[in-house]
Order: C-alpha cells, then structure tokens, then sequence
C-alpha cells in the first residue's frame, strides 16, 4: 500500500512573469525594495509599488534616482539586518555593476529579480542574456527560469538560498525578458501563509544597529586580508552548490515542483544533447518530444544554477555523449567561444569527457529561435562526433 503525497495547492492564475515576480515579492514582504523602473523590469515594481500603496504589505519602498542607488540603498538595509530586495533589467544591472561587488564581498543576503535585456548599442529593449552575463563574476548566485511558474518558485527560493548560514551571498534570478516578462501562462501561486511558512523569519547574525555588538562592514582591506575575504567568498558559493538542491527538494516536497542545479528530459540514453539557459528550454523540449517520436536520441541538459556552475552534475549528466551543443544567448566579445560553452567544456574536459561539441549563439536581441533551428542543430550534431572543436556557430544570422 502506498501513501499519496498531499502537496500545498496554489490558486491557479494567469499572470505574466514580471506581475507574478511582483506577487511573489508581496507574499515574501521584504523590510525594504529599493528600485528603478526600466523596460523590461518596469512592471515588477510598479505592481509592487501599488501593493505598498494598499498597505498589503510593510516594505519601506525607496523610489532611487538610479540603479547604482538601487543597489547601493539595499545594501545599506540588509548590513542593518533587514530583508532587502530590488529589481532590474539590462542597462540598469550594468549601471549597479560596481555596488553588485560590494554586496557580494559583504556577504549580503540581498535578492535581485532580473528580467533579461539586451545591452546597446544598438539600443534594444528585447531579451538576450548579455546583462546577467555582464556580472557573472561579481560574486552573486545566478538562477535561470525556463517558465514564469520557475520565475515565480525562484523568487521565493532566492530568500532562503541567499539568508542561508552556509552561503550568505547576495542572489539573482532571471527571466527572459518579454519572452516570460510580458508573456501570460497559467501558474499557481501559492497561499501567503505558506510562502512565508517556507522563508521563515530573518535572524541577522550581523546588523550596524546592533550597538551592544558594534562591527564595520566594507572597511579598507588592502594586502593583509583582502586574499582571504576573497577566499570566504568562493567557499560560499561553493557550499551553495548543496544549498541550491536542498531549498529546491524543500519547496517540491511542499508544491511537488522540485528544483536542483540542472534537469535533463530525455537525457539518460541520448547520444546527441543540447545545453541551454532559459526559456529556450522550452522550445528544445519540443523538438526533443518530436524527433524521440522518429526514433532518434536526442536530449537537453537544462542548467538552472550558473553560479555557482555545478560542473560535477554537468559531467555525470553529459559524460559519454557522442556530441554535444550548447546554446549561448550572449556573446563574450573576443573570447574563443561564449560563456555557457565555456563552463561545459571545461567541466567535460576537466572529468575526463571529449565528446564532439559546437557552441551556437542565438536570439540576441530578442530575435526567435524556432523549432525548425533546433532540429538543425540535432542534425548538425550527428556531423560532430569526434571533432574536440567547432568553430561557434550563429543561428537566424544573415549572411
């Protein structure tokens, strides 16, 4: 006899990605969102905006003159022990590149919803991943959603993954802007009492309002410990690497959508795979679904953390295929190859795997990638094995 599971049920709803962000934010009720509105973002905090108009809930919402202030307010909040969040998009993350720094290496438990856009020139407002991409490096756990139920259920991750004792590392999640931005699909949301249920309460071990026990954040640092505060900051993030997948076990015992750091959809005997970030999975899934109904194998690896890169589960998961594609929705101007490439070769490469392996670069600038695209790259792919190299391919490019 076995005993059915009763997961919490969320009101279905129609809503778009920003608007279910901004809903998501609401449940959370951070202690303060600093934020400037930018297109594709612009939504997320003017939703929420209204919420704190109505006294639905009790964030201090801070209107800043720019994004640099966005950032630089939150961090100012969260080092006096508050919950602090904002919201951004494209030029506006570029423009908090400094202070994106800042909150990392003071191990601020700040969230930060991305709604990915192009950066100029020329000036585009439509999705690719050239923002989120542009801070890879500041410190800052990077999520990936596929569908608006993912942004959503990541939004509310992003809090525990981010106050984790193990962690403490400020955190971003993306959606692909317009693609799940504006785009309305059918998701759950689920009761307030639950979200909040699942964040629990946050108990700052370090707060500068905390005058019986003083202490400094952001000091000058110069050779003495500058290395080694660097040092605590890569253990964070690689502790994050269990934290990820245990939150996301968390929330899918509680809503039965569970999470890790990747998934594959019908991976385990495919010879040909496809990695990717975002809403292309979508897309992928179906070219997926319609070539196994012609007898081929063929699979995808979707990466949903990107920082911290589980190079381990990308290896165990790609290891053995006989060739490899990976698809990159920004460019890494002079580099051999582009970014996700980057990160899946060298963990290929670093376990011991050399499958055939091409890097194509798509949809920037907001541009389609359509199923016929993905079934040319399958194609290509049964051309690959055994070449260690390829040069970086463009899909939808005039020539």
């Amino acid at each position: 006899m076995t005993t059915r599971t009763e997961y919490v049920k969320g009101t279905p709803v129609a809503l778009d990605g920003d608007r279910a962000v901004a809903e998501a934010m609401r449940q959370v009720n951070p202690d303060v969102v600093a934020a400037y509105p930018i297109t594709p973002q612009t939504e997320i905090v003017q939703r929420f905006s209204e919420f704190v108009a109505n006294g639905e809930v009790d964030t201090e919402f801070i209107a800043v003159e720019s994004e640099h202030a966005a950032m630089s307010a939150c961090i100012g909040a969260s080092a006096a022990g508050g919950r602090a969040q904002t919201a951004t998009a494209g030029a506006g993350l570029a423009l908090m590149w400094e202070v994106t720094w800042v909150a990392a290496g003071t191990r601020l438990p700040i969230v930060m919803h991305v709604v990915n856009r192009s950066l100029s020139a020329p000036l585009n407002i439509l999705c690719d991943h050239s923002d989120s991409m542009g801070v890879r490096d500041a410190g800052w756990i990077q999520l990936y959603a596929e569908t608006i139920q993912e942004a959503y259920d990541d939004a509310i991750q992003a809090v525990r993954i981010a106050e984790h004792p193990d962690v403490m590392l400020p955190t971003m999640h993306t959606l692909d802007g317009f693609v799940l931005g504006h785009s309305l699909e059918r998701i759950e949301v689920l009761p307030d009492e639950v979200v909040r249920g699942f964040i629990g309460t946050y108990n700052p071990r370090y707060s500068l309002l905390d005058v019986d026990h003083p202490v400094t954040f952001g000091p000058n640092d110069y050779h003495d410990y500058f290395f080694e505060h660097r040092r605590q900051q890569i253990e964070g993030m690689e502790r994050a690497l269990d934290v990820i997948p245990q939150i996301g076990e968390e929330f899918g015992a509680l809503t039965g959508r569970r999470y890790g750091l990747v998934e594959g959809y019908q991976l385990d005997d495919a010879d040909f795979a496809i990695v990717a970030l975002g809403s292309i999975n979508g897309t992928v899934k179906v070219v997926v679904d319609e070539l196994r109904r012609q007898d081929r194998k063929v699979g995808l690896l979707k990466v949903r953390s990107f920082r911290p890169f589980p190079a381990d589960k990308v290896a165990q998961a790609l290891g053995g295929k006989r060739a490899i594609a990976v698809l990159d929705r920004s460019f890494s101007f002079g580099a051999q190859a582009h970014p996700l490439f980057l990160e899946v070769l060298t963990a290929l490469y670093t376990h011991g795997f050399t499958p055939g392996m091409a890097n194509y670069v798509f949809g920037l600038g907001g541009r389609d990638t359509l199923p016929w695209q993905i079934r040319q790259v399958y194609d290509d792919l049964a051309e690959l094995e055994g070449v260690v190299s390829a040069p970086v391919r463009y899909l939808t490019v005039r020539e």
